[in-house]
């Protein structure tokens, strides 16, 4: 484990002193203190879980104006979830039971710093646009609790809008415009937007497509949709006018930051040490895929389909491919009921050419199908909603998904699945180049150190194919999304390979590919280092975690 303790070496050396450092590079006599020994067993813990999780679904019901008072209360009450939470006798507690307390903790601490710092209803227009543009998503014409809903939340939008004006205070600039951007822009990148040909105009686009619909399906319905499009359109002309005032800082700052990586995320990185792991796997995947190239110089490129019908059978071809090879090859089981899952990236036809995503997928379809359907998200999603234990079945943790498609997209090149289509092995390199560069890009995003803008400069210029609304939408993302999302792809998949080669150390000549992906997924979707020491029982991570760092104040 030489080369382990020379990165770890390397970490210290980059941090400084009074940094905390990875568990891998700290000694015994370091370690913090132990599992709390508080008074609650394992079956208290279960039910204050039980508790928060019906609490926080309810929240936005109890505070519909998200105003101080309500807040206030809020905030109150988180505070005693987090103070029965840790009053818990975790020390009493079997190893799998530890993990799940840490998990269910880092949840709440997760919804702790949603009230306490992001506060995205006084700070982002669009935690309001968001809430009005899958409106224009409904189906017609509408009948019975469709209909009534439909009609609910088209009054609501004036006084959700009334709302947005009376909360918003200290909005950064980057939200602000991308709140606007969505509010009338049609970029073609929509996450789960209803397909449509020509893509409608952000909010505004999508109620004048409702409205056109209705005009032919159900035309009671145009006066609400009407009045909903006027309160969104006087809410764009609000924003555009008090934007020149809008500059306060978009991210959270390193100390809070930093906070968040280790108390919510239970990584055992600094945002400094991130962006040294972040560097360097651009730089590995960037000399991969010049090799691969010279590799593969003398094999014909590949090329766009001309079709719908031609990408059609691309995509069953390489579906059919990858079923075939995780069964020959003994990769992960697949319940025969698992049915069919969910493949992204449809067919469209655009006058500038088709966007990253579909430079790649419409080339060959296998990197996001390994990363986002068989054996990734769809797959992992399936396995998950099978899962009725009451801890486990309920927890989800975005560099553990992320980290586990973006690991297939290299184990499946590892082992061998594309020997015979070299061109492929580029796609995915190029994949695992804007996985790379994203920890730079959230990390920059929300230490304030760059724009919106800029960060998307800097993708594209390290990624081919990537046009700027692709990159515009992925910075969104992780910046208005809770910290350390983007860099969870990257950073996740390091965490996966460490498992991995952790897990292989450990049993030596009796592991086995397979029975180690099926424990995974036997895991659930908990942070990497929790699984990692459920599985392993190493301990040199999770010891950081069982006390709560006091949250820094703001930067």
């Amino acid at each position: 484990m030489q080369t382990r303790w020379l990165l770890a070496a390397a970490l210290v050396a980059l941090a400084g002193p009074g940094t905390w450092v990875p568990a891998i590079a700290q000694t015994a006599t370091q370690a913090e203190a132990g599992p709390p020994r508080g008074t609650g067993d394992y079956q208290a813990t279960l039910m204050v879980w039980d508790e928060f999780l019906r609490w926080r679904s309810g929240w936005a019901a109890r505070t519909p104006d998200w105003s101080a008072a309500g807040m206030a209360q809020e905030r109150a009450a988180m505070a005693g979830f987090l103070a029965r939470m840790q009053d818990m006798n975790v020390a009493a507690m079997d190893r799998g039971q530890r993990t799940e307390w840490l998990a269910a903790r880092a949840k709440m601490l997760e919804h702790q710093f949603l009230i306490d710092v992001a506060k995205p209803w006084e700070r982002d227009p669009g935690f309001y646009v968001d809430k009005l543009l899958d409106i224009g998503f409904a189906e017609l014409p509408a009948t019975g609790a469709a209909l009534f809903l439909l009609r609910t939340r088209l009054a609501d939008v004036p006084r959700l809008t009334a709302v947005a004006r009376t909360n918003l205070r200290n909005v950064p600039g980057d939200y602000a415009d991308l709140a606007l951007h969505n509010l009338d822009t049609a970029d073609g990148v929509g996450h789960g937007h209803p397909y449509r040909p020509v893509p409608p105009a952000g909010v505004l686009g999508w109620l004048d497509d409702l409205a056109g619909r209705a005009a032919m399906q159900q035309p009671e319905l145009l006066p609400d949709i009407r009045a909903a499009r006027a309160a969104a359109a006087d809410f764009q002309a609000w924003l555009k006018a008090g934007r020149p005032a809008m500059t306060a800082s978009a991210g959270v700052g390193k100390a809070r930051f930093d906070w968040y990586l280790k108390n919510v995320k239970l990584l055992p990185y600094t945002s400094d040490q991130l962006l040294v792991l972040g560097a360097r796997e651009t730089q590995r995947l960037w000399s991969i895929h010049a090799l691969e190239e010279h590799r593969n110089r003398n094999a014909p490129p590949l090329t766009l389909p001309a079709t719908a019908a031609e990408y059609q059978a691309r995509k069953d071809r390489s579906l059919a491919l990858i079923r075939d090879w995780i069964a020959r090859e003994q990769i992960i089981t697949v319940p025969d009921d698992i049915g069919d899952l969910y493949i992204n990236v449809p067919w469209i036809v655009r006058p500038q050419g088709p966007n990253f995503w579909e430079q790649v997928q419409y080339r060959d379809p296998t990197p996001d199908l390994l990363h986002a359907t068989l054996p990734g998200h769809a797959f992992d999603g399936q396995m998950a909603r099978r899962d009725t234990r009451p801890i486990r079945g309920r927890i989800g943790d975005g560099v553990r998904a992320e980290g586990w498609g973006v690991y297939l997209e290299e184990a499946a090149q590892k082992l061998g699945f594309m020997d015979d289509r070299p061109r492929l092995r580029e796609l995915i390199d190029i994949f695992g180049i804007f996985r790379a560069v994203r920890v730079a890009g959230d990390i920059d995003l929300q230490l304030n150190r760059k724009s919106v803008a800029q960060v998307v400069a800097d993708w594209q210029a390290w990624t081919p194919w990537l046009d700027r609304n692709v990159a515009r939408v992925d910075a969104e993302i992780y910046l208005r999304r809770p910290p350390g999302y983007g860099l969870g792809y990257t950073v996740g998949m390091i965490e996966m390979q460490k498992l991995l080669a952790d897990r292989r150390h450990q049993l030596g000549e009796k592991f086995a590919l397979k029975p180690f992906h099926d424990e995974l997924m036997a895991a659930g979707r908990m942070p990497f280092s929790l699984i990692r020491y459920d599985l392993t029982g190493l301990d040199d991570e999770v010891r950081h975690f069982w006390q709560i760092d006091p949250l820094p104040p703001a930067s």
